[in-house]
């Protein structure tokens, strides 16, 4: 094989679509968009949700739920990757610097799930019930 004579696998690369091109390209005169109507204008075409004047769906529907801006602030943090960290003190820059928690987290709180064996201290970081149970009882406190 010679860099000259490298080709594409056969019928990897097809010719672009030429319309308006003539009677005898097959796609000439209409170029493919039929006759009339907004969708064979150039440059006309409708908004995503458009039906047609009626009131769209997602106006239909009644407005629902509500989501927090200051939720991606929040971070969780399980026991199981406690363990894995194998630190004896956590604080939020080293779990930040471990890849934990996101660099824009500013609250952390550490969650029950998993099993802790080694003494961890939590500092200016919060901790559930149930979390704060376990880390005691591997030796370790909540500040």
């Amino acid at each position: 094989m010679e860099l000259n004579n490298i080709k594409h696998a056969p019928g990897a690369k097809h010719a672009k679509r030429r319309v308006g091109r003539g009677i005898g390209s097959g796609l000439g005169k209409t170029a493919g968009r039929g006759h009339k109507g907004q969708k064979s204008r150039s440059g006309g075409y409708h908004k995503v949700g458009f039906e047609g004047g009626q009131m769209p769906l997602q106006r239909r529907l009644p407005k629902r739920g509500f989501k927090s801006t200051t939720l991606k602030y929040n971070a969780e943090v399980t026991l199981a990757a406690l363990e894995q960290l194998g630190a004896a003190e956590v604080d939020m820059n080293s779990l930040k610097e471990a890849g934990l928690v996101a660099h824009i987290a500013r609250v952390v709180k550490v969650v029950k799930t998993g099993e802790l064996t080694k003494a961890v201290k939590l500092n200016g970081i919060g901790a559930t019930a149930g979390a704060k149970a376990a880390i005691e009882a591997a030796g370790g406190t909540v500040a």
